[in-house]
């Protein structure tokens, strides 16, 4: 008698074939105006993700929630609980091997700033991603 249910092989935010072929290219850039932050929404799961800060003056912060993030007391953690990563000068870039559906870019400083993204995707649609939160992010 056949098996009734079984596994079917298929991508998945845990299927480890998901990040192994190569990714879908996902450029964007844009500036990005003192005090404010960009939120990036990707179609499909990340294999990859590298930001360049392109402006000449200035920092850019990176994230995986909204700088405005707070604990359930209220507290703000995002910058305050320093989870973000700067890029402090023009062509400082990070590449980063993770899997995510949204990222933040903010702009702390006074003056304009500017990035370039590039992201790898995997065929994985990003409504199947979990959320990031916790210890690391926004906590």
């Amino acid at each position: 008698m056949a098996e009734r249910w079984h596994n079917k092989y298929g991508v998945g935010v845990n299927n480890v074939g998901s990040y192994q072929a190569a990714g879908q290219p996902f450029l964007t850039g844009s500036d990005l105006d003192p005090g404010h932050e960009h939120h990036i929404e990707f179609p499909y799961v990340t294999r990859s993700i590298t930001v360049m800060n392109t402006g000449s003056n200035g920092v850019v912060r990176i994230h995986f929630a909204p700088s405005g993030s707070t604990k359930s007391n209220g507290t703000a953690r995002v910058i305050s609980g320093h989870h973000f990563w700067p890029l402090d000068s023009k062509e400082d870039a990070l590449t980063m091997n993770v899997k995510a559906s949204r990222i933040y870019l903010s702009n702390p400083e006074s003056t304009v700033g500017g990035y370039k993204l590039f992201a790898e995707l995997t065929g994985i649609d990003s409504e199947r991603m979990y959320l990031l939160t916790g210890s690391g992010i926004n906590d």
